[in-house]
């Protein structure tokens, strides 16, 4: 990352840019907590709706962390190759062309498992590549199977437009299609599609719950789910969507289930509507030990969004995603930033799909250096090279920050994550 190595220093002294100290009235210490001691992070940050109380910060200790990225950290030996999988020829030739060879953990340990048909409960970090994980082998499925199709359940419309982005690169030439079914998006576009009876069907709970009481989607014939980013669905309210959904479903059925954290809510998922399943966790440490993590004080008498403005002019801020709490916030922040001269773009609940695709890929592109955004971007994206996360406002839970910060320092490469505080 350039300018990483001197960007941003954490020291005995105040934290600062460059060396240069160029912020002489509002240094950025990374010592002490909040005012006289530290506190929770209620309701700043989650919107006033936090509903997960015991999840919540307890100390500023948790948004600094020296990255550390040496020659003697270990390094994974997969017990396979992708060559090595018992899938068609053809389904490897596509998986060779993407460059694939060596399967990532959670690859490596749960594609065997799924190939056999086990239902499987995967926990992994975010960016560890649970999207391959169950596609390679449930499109091996529809292939050397007969009438087979798959309902893949996803918290976000961006992830599940990556996800049918991925399954068009694995299946190319193998007549096997997918359905995006999402809400912000032509809800008659979707019923064309689902007309095609595409083998894959992947959407949203609210939108999947539209298209069943239009009765446009039969899932008697799904006869394999997957939950992606269980625990966000959960945390979005989707439970008694997804508990619908699955009860219409055909039994018996492979159910595989994949998510970052394993709470109470999604271990009863797991005991109503998977059978046995395998269990593979390879979730080392919540943050990556690439991304190094920071606070960043406001002074009295500063404004935070000058502060923002001044940071994101400094050399090594390349491509800057910015974490605010509410969507009407993150749409003002941006435009704030165009008027500073800073080329920035929103992504937030109440833009269209269009919108929010076009926002994306501006930024993956480098068209834009700076992305704001609520918390449906922290999960599932997969956006490569992003210099810095920022979080302008506080997450709401551990879980949101942990997902925050993943998107950057990713493939391992160093990243940087900031927090305000203040």
């Amino acid at each position: 990352m350039p300018g990483s190595s001197k960007s941003f220093h954490r020291g005995a002294s105040a934290s600062r840019f460059g060396g240069k100290r160029p912020f002489k009235k509002h240094s950025f210490n990374a010592k002490g907590g909040f005012g006289s001691g530290p506190k929770k992070f209620g309701n700043r940050g989650g919107g006033g709706k936090s509903k997960f109380k015991h999840q919540e910060f307890k100390d500023i200790s948790r948004f600094i962390n020296k990255a550390v990225i040496t020659e003697e950290a270990p390094v994974f030996k997969p017990e396979h190759a992708f060559s090595d999988f018992a899938v068609d020829q053809r389904l490897k030739a596509n998986i060779a062309a993407k460059g694939y060879v060596a399967p990532t953990p959670i690859q490596d340990r749960a594609i065997v498992h799924i190939l056999r048909g086990e239902d499987v409960v995967g926990i992994a970090n975010t960016g560890t590549g649970k999207t391959a994980a169950f596609l390679i082998p449930l499109i091996n499925k529809v292939l050397t199977g007969k009438g087979e199709h798959v309902l893949v359940m996803v918290p976000t419309r961006e992830l599940a437009i990556q996800i049918h982005d991925e399954l068009k690169g694995f299946a190319r030439g193998l007549g096997v299609y997918g359905a995006v079914c999402v809400g912000g998006a032509s809800i008659y576009n979707q019923l064309a599609e689902l007309r095609r009876r595409p083998q894959f069907v992947i959407g949203t709970p609210g939108r999947l719950k539209d298209l069943l009481e239009r009765k446009a989607l039969n899932l008697s014939v799904f006869n394999t789910a997957v939950l992606d980013e269980a625990d966000r669905m959960l945390d979005m309210g989707f439970i008694n969507d997804m508990r619908k959904i699955l009860a219409l479903l055909p039994t018996p059925r492979h159910t595989l289930f994949f998510s970052a954290t394993l709470s109470p809510e999604v271990e009863k998922l797991i005991g109503d509507f998977l059978n046995q399943p395998t269990r593979i966790s390879v979730k080392t440490q919540e943050t990556s030990a690439s991304i190094e993590q920071d606070i960043v004080r406001i002074p009295p008498g500063k404004d935070k969004m000058e502060l923002l403005a001044e940071m994101l002019r400094q050399p090594g801020f390349d491509k800057v995603l910015v974490f605010g709490r509410t969507k009407h916030g993150v749409e003002r922040l941006s435009k704030k930033l165009v008027a500073l001269g800073i080329r920035a773009e929103s992504i937030h609940g109440d833009k269209t799909q269009g919108k929010r695709q076009k926002a994306l890929t501006l930024f993956k592109q480098d068209h834009v250096q700076v992305l704001c955004a609520t918390d449906v971007a922290a999960r599932g994206l997969d956006i490569s090279g992003v210099s810095h996360v920022i979080n302008f406002d506080l997450p709401a839970t551990q879980e949101d920050y942990v997902h925050r910060i993943g998107r950057t320092g990713r493939a391992g490469k160093k990243g940087m994550a900031l927090t305000f505080i203040g």
